[in-house]
């Protein structure tokens, strides 16, 4: 069993910066892939990024640049830093963990999930 804990949500003005975290709780915790997802009231979870055990990392692609996973096992967190933020960023941001390096962007292939920390950006 894997508890996933988010923080670092907040409001935040178009350009600007957050670092999203995610705790994670739990003896196999570090192995786990964990993901970033973010979601928009009335639309799907949408795939951010995820990063393997290892420090393999993986973005969509209008993530790429501005974005960046990252992970420190010794803590079991993972981060999310956000630069350049625009207001279409807006949503609440999701972490995730899965047992395996494959179909990354599947909600359903997740096993794990945090509650979710809201990230708004203003214009």
């Amino acid at each position: 069993q894997v508890q996933l804990v988010e923080s670092g949500g907040g409001l935040v003005q178009a350009g600007g910066s957050l670092r999203l975290s995610c705790a994670a709780s739990g003896r196999t915790a570090s192995s786990y892939v964990m993901g970033w997802f973010r979601q928009i009231p009335g639309k799907e979870r949408e795939f951010v990024a995820a990063i393997s055990w290892n420090g393999i990392t993986y973005y969509t692609d209008s993530m790429k640049g501005r974005f960046t996973i990252s992970r420190d096992n010794a803590k079991n967190t993972v981060y999310l830093q956000m630069n350049s933020l625009k207001p279409e960023d807006t949503a609440v941001y999701y972490c995730a963990a899965k047992r395996n390096w494959s179909r990354l962007y599947h909600t359903e292939e997740y096993d794990y999930w945090g509650q979710g920390t809201q990230v708004t950006v203003s214009s």
